[in-house]
């Protein structure tokens, strides 16, 4: 069974004046479509064909770079617009809420250190909440590597993830990666990073 494209649910002006619909569109029908055909292209004829994504990235060290970039592509974007959500929803709650209290000593001081990760990750890649046991820690990978894959200098399950691709923000915010990322804080969608977060 191929992998295929998610449909968004939402529209691609959704999440404005944080997240441009022309920005929203490229990334979608060009840069996440572009992983999904090449990662399909890759497996055709593979006996790894079958296999799910989660399947195929913790074991990426095993596997050909092209499955490596584009299976990581495409995992990361499903995971980036499922966390978002126009308008944003409520703050952490609950056992999140409690959990990124006793990981970071606050809600304001996680941002702090995931504003950073992003800041500082060189060049193009992501930066990460991501569960390890009881605990959640921030990361950042390069490229379209994720925490999931077994060549993340952090591994563990990732429960937020923003995109520092300059795709994902250039057309709005050229060089001003700060704002970008000040921006998402807007829209993520608190909601769908608890159902990600096992407690």
């Amino acid at each position: 069974m191929s992998f295929t494209l998610p449909t968004l649910q939402y529209d691609y002006k959704a999440l404005e004046p944080y997240i441009d619909a022309q920005t929203m569109e490229i990334h979608h029908t060009k840069h996440h479509a572009a992983y999904t055909n090449n990662l399909n292209g890759a497996l055709e004829n593979s006996d790894l064909k079958g296999k799910s994504i989660e399947e195929l990235i913790t074991n990426v060290s095993k596997l050909a770079p092209v499955i490596r970039n584009n299976g990581g592509g495409f995992y990361n974007h499903n995971l980036y617009w499922e966390v978002m959500t126009p308008g944003g929803s409520s703050e952490p709650q609950g056992k999140l809420l409690e959990s990124l209290n006793g990981s970071f000593g606050s809600f304001d001081q996680f941002k702090e250190v995931f504003t950073k990760a992003a800041m500082t990750r060189f060049g193009s890649g992501w930066a990460w909440l991501i569960q390890k046991g009881d605990s959640l820690v921030v990361s950042s990978t390069p490229n379209q590597d994720n925490p999931l894959m077994d060549v993340a200098e952090i591994q563990g399950f990732p429960v937020l993830g923003i995109d520092v691709w300059e795709h994902a923000y250039y057309l709005k915010y050229q060089n001003r990666r700060p704002e970008y990322i000040e921006a998402f804080f807007k829209v993520i969608n608190w909601d769908e990073v608890a159902k990600r977060f096992k407690a």
